[in-house]
């Protein structure tokens, strides 16, 4: 069965339709949905089948993919991070929300979530209502990867129902939320007691050091 092609206003989410979203999660369904950077794809954390089903999507080893997680903003991270230091914590306050995965030393809850040996997990807090307003209605953060593009000059899909076309037989919903973005966003390793930028992307790191 083809996903749901559901439009998403940013300013002003219709809940009917963010209910509709939240009923798919929860059934382990795999959504598309607009962040502050690029689309991404992504499922409810704590399920298993859909986070495999994704690494099948993208042709990858869930135990290998540099997945991340979004959260709603930083109150809960601790669930699944080791404890921050005061600079890291801070530089993530003033950064956030925004087009910035911070990759954190993650605590023991992580491994088994992604059935995997990984010892650091990505956190992001989209500067977008959508993503925010999902894992808000959620209760718990979403696995979340970028949706790339085969095209050698354009890395990232930013035409919602042109994503649809493609990916409409793979996934559950694809939420339209309009034109995306096609910068990733900026990587920031903090998961040691060096503070390093390990991509570039749509967040000024300059602008918060």
């Amino acid at each position: 069965m083809a996903a749901v092609f559901i439009k998403l206003y940013p300013e002003n989410p219709d809940p009917r339709k963010i209910s509709q979203v939240i009923d798919v999660l929860q059934k382990g369904g795999v959504i598309i949905y607009p962040t502050d950077t690029v689309y991404g794809m992504g499922c409810d954390i704590f399920n298993q089948k859909a986070i495999e089903r994704i690494g099948l999507i993208k042709g990858v080893k869930p135990k290998k993919e540099h997945f991340s997680f979004i959260c709603y903003d930083l109150s809960n991270i601790s669930e699944y991070t080791r404890s921050l230091s005061t600079p890291v914590f801070k530089l993530m306050k003033k950064a956030l929300p925004g087009p910035f995965t911070f990759i954190l030393a993650a605590n023991n809850k992580v491994p088994k979530l992604l059935n995997s040996k990984k010892k650091t997990v990505g956190i992001r807090v989209p500067d977008h209502s959508i993503p925010r307003l999902l894992v808000k209605e959620l209760g718990q953060p979403i696995l979340t990867t970028s949706i790339r593009d085969e095209d050698d000059v354009i890395e990232y899909s930013t035409d919602p129902e042109l994503i649809y076309e493609k990916y409409k037989d793979l996934v559950d919903v694809v939420i339209d939320g309009g034109y995306g973005n096609n910068v990733a966003s900026t990587v920031v390793d903090c998961s040691s007691d060096q503070i390093e930028v390990l991509r570039e992307g749509l967040g000024e790191i300059s602008e918060i050091i």
